[in-house]
């Protein structure tokens, strides 16, 4: 039986995990998924105290891509609240937003590549997914001129051909704002594809690495990495920066760019409201994507 909005108490976790082991966030039988192993050592913790709660997140993230400012809530019962604050041991009791982050990491262990940072009450009227104001990603690639470091091989994609990251800005910049990005979506059925890319930037690293950095109030099916891919023909001088908005107004998939490998993409942050706007902004939200 679902968990009674009514008795439950809402609680926020921050959470970070290098995405190379799994098949992406969203739970799926017989495979390694983010939400899955946390779910499950939700499951341990509750085990005794009813139905197991389940997670609701900011963004699923696709395999293979990682985070380090993921965002997802999960509402537990009092009874569940209860196991929480029951002291362990001589040690004092703990609040049960403190015992909460404790004990999930503990559970996936001391080089675990999920970890929970922080776990918190949530405001009223939060929802990770529906009060998010925006989602901000970074994306990494080594061209021949960047430094190849081995250490950074499972969060950079790497090209072989050398990247004109002017070129790449100026045609990032041309993307801004409210648009239908069919072109650079992955089609599902039911599903909008107007989005608002708030920013778009490349830069060049210190070690050479270009560094993409994108923000939007939310990033359909393989957006980014289509933009990515879309920016690198530009930087290989296969298209102009102006291709791409022409490209973006035609709204359907095409062949001239390839969509990036997602170990190159992290989820770095996510944007909520303060106070009595995070109802307000999960209700519009809500309106938004029915429609």
């Amino acid at each position: 039986m679902p968990t009674d909005p009514l008795s439950a108490t809402r609680y926020r976790l921050d959470i970070a995990y290098q995405g190379t082991d799994f098949n992406g966030w969203g739970r799926q039988p017989g495979l390694r998924t983010v939400q899955g192993t946390l779910e499950d050592a939700l499951a341990t913790i509750f085990r005794r105290a009813g139905d197991p709660p389940l997670l609701t997140v900011a963004g699923r993230t696709d395999a293979g891509v990682h985070a380090t400012g993921q965002v997802a809530h999960v509402d537990l019962t009092p009874e569940q609240e209860a196991v929480l604050r029951k002291p362990h041991g001589k040690r004092p009791p703990l609040s049960a937003e403190e015992a909460l982050g404790r004990r999930l990491n503990g559970i996936l262990g001391p080089v675990s590549d999920v970890v929970v940072l922080a776990a918190s009450v949530a405001p009223d009227g939060f929802d990770a997914r529906f009060s998010a104001l925006w989602r901000r990603y970074q994306y990494r690639v080594a061209d021949r001129a960047s430094l190849r470091d081995p250490l950074q091989r499972h969060r950079t994609a790497w090209v072989s051909s050398d990247l004109d990251a002017t070129a790449m800005d100026m045609a990032s910049h041309g993307l801004l704002g409210l648009h239908d990005f069919a072109s650079y979506c992955k089609a599902r059925e039911g599903a909008t594809t107007i989005r608002t890319l708030q920013a778009f930037a490349w830069r060049r690293d210190p070690d050479g690495v270009l560094v993409a950095d994108l923000t939007a109030d939310a990033f359909c099916h393989s957006m980014v990495r289509a933009l990515v891919g879309a920016c690198v023909e530009v930087g290989e001088g296969k298209l102009a920066p102006q291709d791409l908005v022409a490209l973006r107004d035609e709204r359907q998939r095409t062949s001239a760019f390839k969509v990036m490998p997602a170990r190159g993409l992290t989820l770095l942050e996510v944007g909520y409201p303060e106070g009595a706007e995070l109802a307000l902004r999960a209700e519009r939200t809500r309106a938004l994507r029915e429609l």
